[in-house]
């Protein structure tokens, strides 16, 4: 998925993940290193304000929003539109986890009032995820401001796909307001997403980590017919941004994107573990303090899954064993600039944990679990290969030459160098 920054995957090669579970993880890519400043930076928020508001004169206005939803100094964004919209600034939408971001994981989100604002807040995460026409009807444009990770199966893209379309059939501006891709945009990486399996939790054909800011993934999926309707749509730009920037190169302050991404580095963690935390009896460490920073399953040998991980090579990455509550595995310990291949070492984990468990990892999904998993991957054929004992580094070398294509085919729809 970002297999050349032009200059991404120098050193990634198939043979270097087929040699069963010891091979070892190839590099992704090389940036280590903060890049230089690119001038003062600004998000897409900040930018529009320093335009005056000009796409939104006179225009009412409705936000998709959440606690995320911050100006660089630290202000809501639905209270900057309210101070300078008025009456004109008419509706707020939520998306998962709320407008304030403290509803788990899968929990419908009621519509409700903003105590903020005032304003209605329609939910976009209950029992439609859509913008209906009834929503819609109070205002002309319609504003995406949310903080997402950088992972394909994070819902906030899928509520910005279907609220494309939505503002299409009914008519509506759609604005992007651009914000950084955590992880960085030159970090490309997982396997595609089968149309079969499209849902909520892959809503568009980008690889599992796809090193795009929401603005470029809206540009892409216009051009690319991702979406059932065009709408008629412009993102604001950050300033500033460069495409090996992480959180951390911004200054800004990371807020909680949900309740289990907690850290500016825990997308990483995200990325490291989250295929796993699907399957049966594992443990990724959700419920402390660093969720998805374990790696473990039931009646798992630590030392054993440990000398595992220490015969690859994870630059960025090391491991320490844990035991607790009939759970053994390891636990993570994920450099911001790592040059990992995050999801190849989520399958290799998951392979060699389905070994270690006798195959039960695997064996034991079934129903809701089971499609929920294979929805969250993007395709069947992982639960496949593990139910046939393969290897994680051949599952993994399956999805690298795609990646490669993806890392051309976005070139056209990037905003930023």
């Amino acid at each position: 998925m970002n297999l050349t920054r032009r200059q991404f995957a120098s050193g990634l090669t198939l043979s270097s993940l087929l040699p069963a579970c010891q091979g070892p993880m190839p590099q992704v890519y090389r940036h280590p290193q903060s890049p230089p400043a690119a001038g003062p930076f600004m998000l897409g928020v900040d930018v529009l304000a320093s335009r005056g508001f000009d796409l939104l004169r006179g225009k009412r206005v409705g936000l998709i929003t959440n606690h995320t939803s911050l100006t660089g100094r630290g202000e809501r964004t639905r209270q900057l539109f309210q101070r300078a919209l008025g009456s004109n600034f008419t509706a707020l939408y939520a998306p998962e986890h709320g407008i304030d971001g403290s509803i788990k994981a899968g929990v419908h989100v009621s519509t409700r009032r903003d105590s903020v604002t005032g304003l209605t807040v329609y939910s976009l995460y209950g029992p439609t995820r859509k913008p209906t026409p009834a929503m819609l009807a109070p205002i002309d444009v319609l504003v995406f401001d949310l903080q997402d990770i950088g992972c394909r199966s994070y819902t906030y893209i899928s509520t910005m796909i279907v609220s494309m379309e939505a503002a299409a059939e009914n008519g509506k501006l759609f604005v992007v307001l651009d914000r950084p891709n955590p992880m960085g945009g030159w970090r490309v990486e997982g396997p595609p997403l089968e149309s079969k399996w499209k849902s909520f939790v892959g809503q568009v054909p980008v690889p599992y980590v796809h090193g795009m800011t929401a603005g470029e993934i809206a540009q892409m999926a216009c051009a690319r017919g991702w979406v059932s309707s065009v709408p008629r749509m412009t993102t604001v730009k950050m300033q500033g941004w460069q495409r090996g920037m992480i959180w951390q190169d911004t200054g800004l302050r990371w807020h909680p994107t949900s309740p289990n991404i907690p850290y500016a580095t825990s997308p990483f963690y995200y990325v490291a573990t989250g295929i796993l935390g699907g399957a049966a009896a594992v443990d990724v460490g959700i419920g402390t303090d660093n969720p998805f920073g374990y790696a473990g399953g039931s009646g798992v040998n630590a030392n054993a899954l440990l000398a595992a991980c220490r015969r690859w090579n994870t630059p960025g990455v090391t491991y320490s064993p844990y035991s607790r509550n009939g759970f053994g595995g390891v636990k993570l310990h994920i450099h911001p600039r790592n040059t990992a291949d995050l999801t190849g070492l989520d399958v290799m984990l998951l392979a060699e944990i389905n070994r270690l468990t006798g195959g039960k990892a695997a064996r034991n999904m079934s129903g809701s679990k089971l499609n929920l998993f294979n929805k969250v991957y993007g395709s069947d054929s992982l639960h496949r290969d593990l139910l046939r004992g393969t290897s994680g580094p051949v599952i993994a070398s399956r999805w690298q030459g795609w990646v490669q294509s993806f890392r051309s085919q976005r070139q056209g729809f990037l905003l930023y160098a």
